[in-house]
């Protein structure tokens, strides 16, 4: 970049990297929702994504306890709330613990994340070490791989209802908040950066920002597909199954 984006300008610009670089793209999620993968590499992916939707509220209560005014971190801790649950709602985490134990694994096996594949935890440590170390900028921004979430979603629930006989509704129950709670709070997001980012440097790290996030997902896909679909090597201590080889 050598010349500052308008508002429109950046989030075009922003939104040109998902629709380049976004996991909805990779070859696993493919086979996932077109029915191709079996059982065990169903559950391989809710094991080792369960990690992640694990450290998504230690990633949020960074950047609530970063940001400087209340207004602002009252509307961000509603994250935690969604992913941590409350006294109404059990929460996100909980039900991707019912999604994994739905396809067929044991709850505390999930939540123990024994069996997660190496580049799984340095992947989604990573992106909770970017919360912490970059700019409050960059780490908001990493977030708006939100603004393409209900796409993926869409397409996940309607193929895996599809191709799946051991998938139900309940199953993926997890991913209808989603729908309505990745949007909000996209676009709160989307509103910071493009108020905040007010330099070329500033766009400029903003927009990584953004990259680096979706090679973080990019990054948990690759491990999953050289692990479980090919060539199939699968480090030792990590998930094996006996289900539908």
């Amino acid at each position: 970049m050598t010349e500052l984006l308008n508002a429109a300008g950046l989030e075009a610009a922003l939104r040109d990297i998902g629709a380049r670089h976004y996991h909805n793209l990779h070859p696993f999620h493919r086979l996932l929702h077109s029915g191709a993968l079996n059982q065990a590499q169903v559950q391989a992916w809710a094991l080792n994504r369960y990690y992640y939707q694990s450290r998504i509220p230690q990633k949020d209560a960074i950047i609530v306890s970063r940001l400087p005014d209340a207004a602002s971190r009252k509307i961000w801790r509603q994250r935690l709330m969604d992913h941590d649950g409350d006294d109404t709602d059990a929460g996100g985490i909980a039900r991707w613990l019912r999604l994994a134990t739905g396809v067929g694994l044991e709850a505390g096996y999930v939540a123990a994340a024994a069996g997660i594949l190496p580049a799984t935890r340095f992947a989604v440590d990573a992106y909770v070490h970017f919360v912490r170390d970059n700019t409050l900028l960059e780490a908001v921004a990493s977030s708006l791989t939100e603004m393409f979430s209900p796409v993926i979603i869409a397409e996940r629930v309607a193929g895996m209802l599809a191709h799946y006989d051991f998938v139900s509704r309940d199953t993926l129950s997890y991913f209808n908040a989603r729908m309505h709670q990745a949007p909000r709070d996209a676009d709160y997001a989307l509103d910071y950066v493009k108020t905040h980012a007010r330099t070329v440097a500033e766009q400029q790290s903003v927009l990584e920002a953004l990259r680096f996030k979706c090679d973080v997902l990019w990054a948990q896909l690759d491990a999953l597909y050289g692990a479980y679909v090919a060539p199939g090597h699968i480090p030792h201590g990590a998930f094996l199954s006996d289900a539908a080889a």
